[in-house]
């Protein structure tokens, strides 16, 4: 046992003298000061009088290389923690730190570099800092996601330099961590805000007036200074012998379904983000506003049939389960069924509802094979169809033709526009609303168009 424990602490040592070996890296300056003295010693063979400086200065290097590494080596110098937050949000800059200390009694140079996700395919997250002793700094940076699923964090490391610059000592800090990239949670809680403070029109939101309303009766009570007296009950103001009125109650709780085209159409991408991504940010945002609004929030995903179905309700845990389904949503890049969405709204969807649907046409006879489908859910229910404008169209329209390529490429693109224009036309010839949106505005204008149906009673 004894010659085991002997044995052991041999080998633990033979590994730390490794593990140090190799984290031993030589810096810039150490390959200058080689290239130096070779040139000392190349010129020593021209000019035998170089020799004896050529060789005192080796040998002074090599004391400082010696020296540099014992100031290195003498204490363990350098902590760091990676600060994550526990989910990322997409499309959004979510910010992250690093906490990073200086033990050393001696200034240090540190070069950071962070093992970030593959996905976001950044080779350069190198951070330059300088410590005195005994000091520590947070270097606070943020990244962009713009995929959904989980992201694998690697290892910090550092590579140390004293004063001398000569070597550098690298640490590595096992920060390893799975952080899950929702819908954008980010943006959900800025709305969410702004919409308990009912300053929603910061963001473009218009105040519209109401010019109507539905109300069903409560109870019939005392008139006070201030009521409708369109509202007083004459018969009932004739028995009791003074003024009543009928009070109402608004009736809130309407039915907001967020309907998304998970189809091959959807998968189309800009500013990073496919269109379907764009999609599911917006249903996060449309629903969390339209529960704060006392109305009842569902879902629906659909390609070739209906993937998933979320009822409406108005339940606290409601947002959760929205956010949960739309985290686990991907494609198959199939084409898109309306004939299956419309027989599921019909089975399943019995209550007058707004159902948004975000989808994608590029010709008006894309369009028209799904117009039969569009105008039966419109019989029952108010349906707003969101498809989106090609921005690239739009910046070559408004760009200067200096050619006859631009002249002919500028006709093919107002063809286009024109096309996508017709559709929403068309739409509406049939009672049909419709949402004609760059992918960058689409939340804020999907939530107008709420506000506007909602303040006008059209839901």
């Amino acid at each position: 046992m004894h010659k085991f424990g002997r044995k052991y602490l041999v080998c633990i040592k033979n590994l730390s003298q490794v593990k140090a070996l190799t984290s031993i890296f030589l810096s810039t300056i150490f390959y200058y000061t080689t290239a130096l003295l070779v040139l000392l010693f190349v010129l020593a063979f021209f000019m035998p009088i170089l020799y004896h400086y050529a060789l005192l200065a080796t040998c002074l290097a090599g004391v400082l290389l010696l020296l540099d590494a014992l100031m290195l080596y003498t204490l363990q110098g350098i902590f760091a923690r990676r600060s994550v937050p526990e989910r990322l949000s997409n499309g959004d800059e979510n910010p992250l730190s690093i906490y990073v200390e200086n033990h050393y009694t001696f200034e240090v140079k540190l070069e950071i570099i962070d093992e970030i996700p593959f996905q976001f395919q950044k080779r350069d997250v190198l951070f330059l800092l300088q410590l005195q002793p005994k000091e520590s700094k947070i270097i606070r940076y943020q990244l962009r996601p713009t995929e959904r699923g989980v992201y694998h964090f690697g290892v910090v490391n550092i590579y140390a330099s004293s004063p001398l610059r000569l070597l550098q000592r690298r640490f590595q800090f096992e920060q390893a961590k799975e952080v899950a990239v929702y819908p954008s949670f980010l943006q959900l809680k800025m709305y969410d805000l702004k919409a308990i403070s009912h300053k929603l029109t910061e963001f473009g939101l218009k105040k519209i007036r109401r010019i109507g309303q539905s109300q069903e009766f409560e109870q019939i009570r005392q008139y006070v200074q201030g009521d409708d007296i369109r509202t007083i009950n004459w018969h009932a103001t004739a028995r009791r012998n003074e003024l009543m009125v009928n009070a109402f109650q608004e009736e809130k709780a309407q039915c907001v379904y967020n309907i998304i085209d998970k189809g091959r159409v959807m998968q189309s991408p800009f500013d990073g983000l496919t269109l379907l991504d764009y999609a599911i940010n917006a249903s996060l945002i449309v629903s969390n506003v339209a529960l704060q609004k006392q109305d009842k929030a569902g879902l629906m995903t659909f390609a070739d049939t209906v993937h998933d179905r979320l009822p409406a309700e108005r339940k606290a845990t409601q947002m959760n389960k929205i956010l949960e389904v739309l985290y686990q949503q991907t494609t198959d890049f199939k084409e898109s069924s309306y004939e299956a969405l419309y027989i599921q709204v019909k089975k399943h969807i019995t209550q007058r509802s707004l159902l948004v649907i975000y989808t994608n046409f590029e010709t008006v006879t894309s369009m028209r094979r799904q117009l039969p489908y569009f105008q039966q859910l419109a019989k029952s229910h108010l349906v707003l169809v969101v498809f989106f404008e090609n921005t690239a169209i739009r910046a070559l329209l408004e760009g200067e033709s200096r050619t006859t390529e631009d002249i002919y490429q500028k006709t093919i693109a107002e063809k286009f526009y024109y096309e996508k224009e017709q559709i929403v036309k068309e739409l509406e010839k049939y009672g049909i609303k419709a949402l004609l949106t760059s992918p960058a505005n689409l939340t804020i204008n999907t939530l107008n168009r709420y506000l506007s149906y909602k303040s006008r009673g059209l839901i």
